[in-house]
């Protein structure tokens, strides 16, 4: 499945860096695309969008709704 979040907080290489390793400890296989002007986060991953969105919650992160 292909899942886009907007995803608020996100401000330098070290913010990507860091939602692409929790994204990927919930779904190694995990393909992640992120656009840190807009906040726009593209995952393609087999697991839940409710399990990556939790996981970049939960690093600190706000998933907007």
């Amino acid at each position: 499945m292909k899942y886009t979040f907007t995803v608020q907080g996100m401000t330098c290489g070290h913010c990507e860096r860091a939602v692409v390793h929790v994204v990927r400890e919930v779904d190694a296989d995990a393909i992640v695309q992120i656009d840190l002007p807009t906040g726009q986060v593209v995952v393609e991953s087999d697991k839940s969008r409710d399990a990556v969105a939790a996981a970049i919650t939960e690093e600190g992160y706000t998933v907007a709704a």
